[in-house]
């Protein structure tokens, strides 16, 4: 997801994500298409999962977006910016994309395959518009502001 499209869904073939397969699509998949939509113009947020932290995903991030990505580091990483752990929900996957999908997918009729589940994943992801993408960055604007003013205090209810 980024300031001017959201990148349309990805499905491991794999039933658990390993950090292996994760760099691979970060390889083949999403960097080939930020940097042709994105070029040189944006910043790699990880979401803390495990295979984001493994040693090789980073080795390559350090290469390739050197100080241009976010995630929980070690001390030889070239971050743009350490996440810290248990930090607030400010990723617009977890406070928009992720709850919107849900709210376009689970609806009756439920979904009743693996393929009909992915079909209205891709389907609710292909409805996201410029402007609905404008207001969920308007919205992290608002969340950062307000957790620079409250020093980081807990800020879930906003």
């Amino acid at each position: 997801m980024s300031t001017r499209k959201v990148y349309r869904p990805f499905f491991f073939r794999e039933n658990t994500v390993m950090g292996t397969s994760y760099l691979e699509i970060l390889q083949t998949w999403l960097f080939p298409r930020l940097q042709k939509d994105e070029p040189e113009d944006f910043i790699k947020q990880q979401l803390g999962a495990p295979p984001h932290f493994r040693l090789d995903v980073r080795r390559w991030l350090n290469d390739v977006l050197p100080h241009r990505w976010i995630e929980r580091v070690a001390h030889e990483d070239l971050m743009f910016c350490p996440w810290p752990a248990r930090s607030p929900d400010l990723t617009p996957c977890d406070y928009f994309l992720w709850g919107y999908v849900k709210d376009k997918v689970f609806v009756p009729p439920q979904p009743v395959s693996i393929p009909d589940l992915k079909n209205r994943i891709t389907a609710a992801v292909e409805t996201i518009t410029p402007d609905l993408l404008s207001r969920v960055w308007q919205e992290l604007d608002y969340l950062l502001d307000v957790c620079r003013v409250t020093k980081g205090a807990y800020i879930e209810h906003l």
